[in-house]
This record gives C-alpha cells, sequence and structure tokens, in this order.
C-alpha cells in the first residue's frame, strides 16, 4: 500500500516550517516528518473494517498545510493526542476491495468517499458505547471522544494506491455520478455545510471570499441555496474570476479598494480613520471567508452589516491576531463550519453527501471546469508542485488518477 503521511514530530516540524518558504522540496527530505511509503498489506484489524482501492483524489489546501508546515504546533487542535499521523489525500473516491465478517454497509465492488477518515476517530469507528451527543445526531466531526484511541487506526490516504477504514468511516458513492463529480463531492459538502451554517436569503448580498476551489463551489452551494441572493466575490487571479462567474457569481469585487468597493456595492457608508483601516457600516448580510487568515477575518468581520455572520470556511492552521471588536459592537455573528456530517435540509435532517448528490444530479452544482491538472500519482512532486503555484499555473484543483 502507498502513502503519503506526515508524522506530528515537532522538531522536524518546526524545521520544515522554518525552510519550506525558501526550499518547498525540503519536505521530501529526512529533515521532514513527510513520509513516502510502501506499507505491508495488513489483515483487516476488525471485523467491522474494510479495505479499499482508490481510483481519484484531489489535492487539498489542508493536505498542503500540513506537508510544508503551514501549522502552528501551538494551536489547539494540535493538542489532542488522536492527531499524531496524518494519511495525506481526503477528497477521495474509491472502490471496496474487501470487507470483514462484521461489515454491513458495503460489498466489494462499492464506490465510496471517504467521509470522517481523515479527520479521525469518532465513537462510531472506535466501538464505543455510549456515544457522545455529537455522534448521537450524526456529527461525527464533533465526536468528543476522537482522542480516546481505543481499538484499532486505519492506515493509507487518498494520496496512494488505497486505505483501511471502519465501515463508519466511509459513505457511499453514487453510481450515477461521473468520476469527477464523485472526487469534488468532498470538497462540495465542505462547501454546502458552509452555507447551510447560515444560508443567505433572497434579495441579501453575500460575499465569497478566497477562489480556491472551496470558495468556487461555495459559491455554488449559496446559488443552490438562494437563488435569488446576490453573490459578490474577492478572487487573486483572473482564472478564478473567470470560474467564479462560470460558478454563479454576480460581481467581482476590486481588491485594490476593498472597503469602498464593499461600500458601493452594499449601499453602506465606508468611515476611513487614522491609523485605522477603517469600517463598513452597512455591509454584507453573510460573509463566506474560504481563506481563514488573520486579515481575511478581520476585513470580514468589519464588512458585515451589524447583525450579519461570517462564516469561518477555510482556517490559517496557525495563531493569528485580529480585532474581535465587531462581533462585539456590531453583533456580527463568528460561526465555524467544518467537514461535512448532518444538517436540515428542507425540513428534513440529511447527510451532507446525501444532498450533493441531489444538487449534482439537478444540474445545481457541477465539476465543469474546475478538475484543470491530472497527473499519476508516481508524478506526485510534479502535482504538488502545480497545485501550489496557482498563479503560475492556473490550478484550480489538481488530481491524482489511479
Amino acid at each position: 500500500m502507498r502513502a503519503i503521511y506526515v508524522e506530528k514530530n515537532i522538531p522536524k516540524m518546526l524545521l520544515v516550517k522554518a525552510l519550506s518558504g525558501r526550499w518547498p522540496e525540503v519536505c521530501w527530505t529526512p529533515f521532514s516528518a513527510t513520509h513516502v511509503e510502501d506499507l505491508p498489506e495488513q489483515p483487516l484489524p476488525s471485523p467491522r473494517w474494510v479495505r479499499v482501492k482508490n481510483l481519484a483524489c484531489g489535492i487539498c489546501a489542508s493536505d498542503l498545510s500540513l506537508l510544508y508546515v503551514h501549522v502552528d504546533p501551538a494551536i489547539a487542535p494540535a493538542a489532542y493526542p488522536g492527531n499524531a499521523r496524518f494519511y495525506l489525500g481526503h477528497e477521495v473516491v474509491s472502490t471496496v476491495v474487501e470487507v470483514g465478517a462484521g461489515v454491513t454497509r458495503f460489498k466489494p465492488g462499492d464506490r465510496v468517499l471517504m467521509d470522517t477518515r481523515f479527520i479521525g476517530a469518532h465513537c462510531l469507528s472506535q466501538e464505543l458505547e455510549p456515544v457522545c451527543q455529537f455522534c448521537a445526531r450524526g456529527d461525527y466531526n464533533l465526536c468528543e471522544n476522537a482522542s480516546a484511541n481505543r481499538g484499532p487506526q486505519g492506515t493509507g490516504g487518498g494520496w496512494g494506491d488505497g486505505y483501511v477504514a471502519h465501515e463508519t468511516e466511509i459513505y457511499p458513492a453514487a453510481p450515477d455520478l461521473s468520476l469527477d463529480d464523485a472526487t469534488l463531492a468532498e470538497p462540495m459538502a465542505v462547501a454546502l455545510r458552509s452555507v447551510l451554517r447560515r444560508p443567505p436569503q433572497p434579495g441579501q448580498k453575500v460575499l465569497v471570499i478566497g477562489m480556491g476551489i472551496i470558495g468556487l463551489l461555495t459559491v455554488q452551494a449559496a446559488r443552490a441555496v438562494c437563488p435569488d441572493c446576490h453573490i459578490a466575490v474577492i478572487a487573486k487571479y483572473p482564472h478564478q474570476k473567470e470560474a467564479a462567474l462560470r460558478c454563479g457569481a454576480n460581481t467581482i469585487l476590486d481588491r485594490a479598494q476593498p472597503y469602498q468597493a464593499v461600500a458601493a456595492l452594499t449601499g453602506g457608508k465606508y468611515y476611513s480613520a487614522p491609523m485605522n483601516k477603517g469600517a463598513v457600516s452597512g455591509g454584507f448580510e453573510v460573509i463566506y471567508d474560504c481563506i481563514g487568515s488573520a486579515t481575511t477575518v478581520e476585513d470580514s468581520l468589519r464588512w458585515a452589516r451589524a447583525g450579519g455572520a461570517v462564516v469561518l470556511v477555510g482556517i490559517d492552521l496557525t495563531r493569528v491576531t485580529l480585532d474581535l471588536n465587531p462581533v462585539w459592537y456590531q453583533e456580527v455573528d463568528l460561526i465555524g463550519s467544518k467537514a461535512h456530517g448532518r444538517q436540515m435540509w428542507q425540513g428534513q435532517s440529511r447527510h451532507t453527501y446525501d444532498v450533493v448528490t441531489e444538487l449534482l444530479r439537478a444540474g445545481k452544482m457541477h465539476s465543469a471546469g474546475l478538475i484543470t491538472h491530472r497527473f499519476r500519482f508516481e508524478e506526485y512532486k510534479q502535482a504538488i508542485a502545480m497545485a501550489s503555484s496557482k498563479a503560475r499555473s492556473g490550478a484550480i484543483k489538481v488530481v491524482f488518477e489511479y
């Protein structure tokens, strides 16, 4: 079993963190905590475990953050002991090749998506009783027992030829979906869950910051959830602006003078001040921040209308310093959104993957034109370099095809 994984080796991570900006290839050297290995094929560790063979897998910004250690070991998630080894690759569609005697959800030949396998263990995958409140309602990504370290650990991930997982860590992929649609189903689910955390309403003006793949799919999701909202975006590169318009955006905001542009579009008032970037009174009802840096979060809070919301879709895995005063002064809600799970959709509790499948079938979400580069796994260094250089390459989504 081929796999690329990162160990939580703090000294090596700190070294790569210090060097990767000037020497990106350091991640492939012995100085790094990253390993590229052919792991021995072991028997399934428990009756309810499965083995899958990968068909395709996208390269995600969170994978790159771990690879290049754009991560601060002092952030809260790093304290949990369950986060000790990360098998990279989670935007993956696979075929089941072996099932344990106790597996009831899958059979060999079924096509599946990774669900919680990358996020970490949960009550069901560890076969714990009673389950925590979040696992009881189907939000396994929020499990309170994720670091209990009970039972076997899965091996392998999306960056490789396959992996082993508990049957509750994967999810059926609808057989009628194209391979491209199935490959992008995971980031589509991330985007949809984010929009459903604070759905736009008809006539409202909303903003999506960052036009990487999650930002583009958030535009699609917002348009699918509320066809009558006005969607503005902030994009860094020309190819991202073009893709945003194809995905349903109405307006591309000027990055050169964003505060003035926000005020002009929303009918708000921009106030400047000495030694202060200023603020907008009467901005967007909802802002989906798909970058999550200190700058974008701080700007988002200042661009949101009083009583509005900023949904944190992307995240900078470092400690940041920012002005949180709008949360108090303007009663702006700052909302987190992590991965996918269950939420209300048209009056029913549904898994995000099921809703994404429904929207794909209806043509309200799509993968057309979003997968721009395809590589064999043996070309992993070229693929990762391509995914890391959007300005030069024009890449949107880079995938491995097996």
